[in-house]
């Protein structure tokens, strides 16, 4: 089934309503990797009950309405799909408990030609129960299977350069084996981060870290080199993914500071492999 352009541009995405609790807030936390040492108080903020905090990219699991492109009436090859960009935007610092709602719409679809799939562009806002504007999630999907549908190829915004000096600073961050598995349970269950069989499927040797639990490892290692372990400073983050994280492998976040601005991206050291790539935050 070939992608129907106008029908997918105006797919109904499903609002949600999430009762977000504190476990959710610690769960997360954990699937990104925090509380590795247990004698971080740093860490400890965000995964024990006590003065509790959320991680600012935890909005982008925030009444998140499930891998949707896998219903059948989208007509994508949702086997193929992974995670092309990411920006999320904090408007105000999110909540470790409450009842929120997201509403989700598609923005672009691109269609790069046959052969070279499609880009899906999406976004999220997430509101608190008294319509707070909390943040707004910008992603887009490369769905490999599914170019040649006969719809627009741009235009496509040019990426956030990186400088060429070396970085001013860098953190690893391992990534637990287990790390998609727990990471799913916040909410994005799509097989190809669990099932041998599904990644087999999609080209890969074995399951991969979901791209945005990436996004989360890399949010940690900014918070501590750019924010000082205080979350209400990073503001936004926008990047661009380049090749799969496996869990189990170690994240090096890279940065380059430039007044309010911060540049980065990450690569795993037992590849080194370039994991995101033209990475921009807002750090107040």
């Amino acid at each position: 089934m070939a992608i129907d352009y106008q029908r997918l541009l105006n797919y109904p995405i499903p609002e949600i309503v999430q009762d977000l609790t504190a476990k959710d807030t610690i769960l997360y936390a954990l699937g990104v990797g925090l509380g590795q040492d247990p004698m971080d108080q740093q860490q400890l903020r965000f995964v024990y009950e006590e003065g509790l905090q959320a991680l600012p990219t935890m909005a982008v699991v925030l009444a998140y309405p499930g891998f949707w492109l896998k219903r059948p009436d989208t007509g994508v090859d949702w086997v193929k799909v992974v995670h092309g960009e990411q920006a999320i935007t904090i408007h105000q610092p999110l909540p470790v408990e409450g009842r929120l709602t997201g509403r989700s719409r598609v923005t672009a679809i691109l269609d790069k030609g046959p052969g070279k799939g499609a880009l899906l562009c999406s976004e999220r806002k997430v509101f608190a129960a008294d319509g707070t504007h909390l943040a707004t999630l910008a992603s887009t999907s490369f769905c490999r299977g599914d170019g040649g549908f006969g719809g627009p190829n741009g235009p496509t915004p040019s990426p956030h350069p990186i400088p060429e000096r070396a970085a001013e600073a860098s953190l690893d961050v391992p990534t637990l084996p287990q790390a998609a598995l727990i990471y799913r349970l916040s909410g994005d269950t799509n097989p190809l981060h669990a099932s041998p069989k599904i990644a087999a499927a999609a080209g890969f040797p074995r399951p991969i870290l979901h791209g945005l639990a990436t996004v989360g490892h890399v949010g940690h290692a900014l918070i501590r080199l750019a924010c000082a372990y205080d979350p209400t400073r990073l503001n936004a983050m926008q990047m661009r993914f380049s090749a799969p994280v496996y869990p189990g492998e170690t994240i090096r976040t890279e940065i380059w500071r430039e007044g309010g601005v911060v540049s980065f991206r990450a690569r795993v050291l037992e590849r080194d492999a370039i994991v995101i790539n033209n990475g921009r935050a807002e750090v107040a």
